[in-house]
């Protein structure tokens, strides 16, 4: 064979390849609330071998990356960094209520966790100011979007924290919503916390309110995306709203993401 066909075959075969993949389409994986233990570390190590043998857009982890005895230590959050680091994928991890929320020192223990976890590979925007977990990024006709609220009640009792905390939150879906209608997107709201726990106390009211209007805005057109009560949902539990809650510890999970022709599904929990 010539050298000018062997060069032509070649990029017949490059092109032929990313034909395959549409530009609609994307692959990712979401997991949750682990690892708790020594043995789930263990199994998690065993996950992440086996997500780095898949074609993965991102990687998301929606928080609690240990459990409330162990993740308020600096060395478990380095811990928890460098095993996550083994991915191939880009990495997202979301800050859950064990992190800090949940911690002595709360506001202490969430800038140890900014300070590992807020700079990502995958190019994203930044809300600004102080809430740098608040990000967002365009895939597949989609825009995900990150938020910083908690289980155990979204840390209502601390009243200050969680009014300023949430004043940010409501304006960063608020101005998601707005670029979503604008380019025609769905939108993908990803956090740590069941927004559905109301005991003891109702630290959600807020959100649901606007989760409500959304689906009334974008029927169809909005998924939520949360970990916090370790039970797997894939349901609408809001008119127009679908929701995706990931398993957790005991369980050592993740969820298969894919996104056809604008339709983003998941798929059955893959788990050890």
């Amino acid at each position: 064979m010539s050298m000018r066909r062997a060069c032509t075959s070649f990029v017949l075969l490059v092109l032929a390849g990313c034909a395959s993949v549409p530009p609609d389409a994307l692959t990712f994986a979401v997991l949750g609330d682990t690892p708790y233990t020594q043995g789930e570390i263990a199994r998690l190590d065993r996950l992440i071998d086996d997500m780095n043998e898949e074609r993965l857009a991102f990687v998301l982890h929606l928080g609690d990356i240990g459990s409330a005895v162990n993740a308020c230590s600096d060395a478990w959050l380095a811990a928890r960094k460098r095993q996550l680091g083994r991915l191939r994928h880009d990495l997202i991890v979301i800050p859950g209520d064990n992190e800090w929320s949940d911690c002595p020192r709360q506001m202490e223990r969430l800038a140890a966790w900014r300070r590992l976890f807020c700079d990502v590979s995958l190019p994203v925007e930044h809300q600004p100011g102080e809430y740098c977990e608040h990000m967002r990024w365009r895939a597949a006709g989609w825009l995900f979007v990150t938020l910083n609220v908690q289980g155990s009640n979204n840390n209502v009792r601390n009243a200050a924290e969680h009014a300023q905390r949430m004043a940010a939150v409501l304006a960063w879906i608020d101005d998601a919503e707005s670029l979503a209608r604008r380019e025609n997107l769905g939108l993908a709201l990803c956090m740590q916390a069941d927004p559905f726990i109301t005991f003891p106390h109702d630290g959600f009211l807020a959100l649901r309110e606007r989760l409500i209007a959304l689906g009334a805005r974008m029927d169809g057109r909005v998924i939520l995306v949360h970990g916090d009560s370790h039970t797997y949902h894939d349901d609408e539990p809001i008119p127009g709203v679908r929701r995706l809650e990931t398993w957790g510890s005991p369980i050592v999970s993740w969820i298969r993401g894919e996104v056809e022709r604008g339709e983003l599904r998941f798929s059955a929990p893959r788990y050890r």
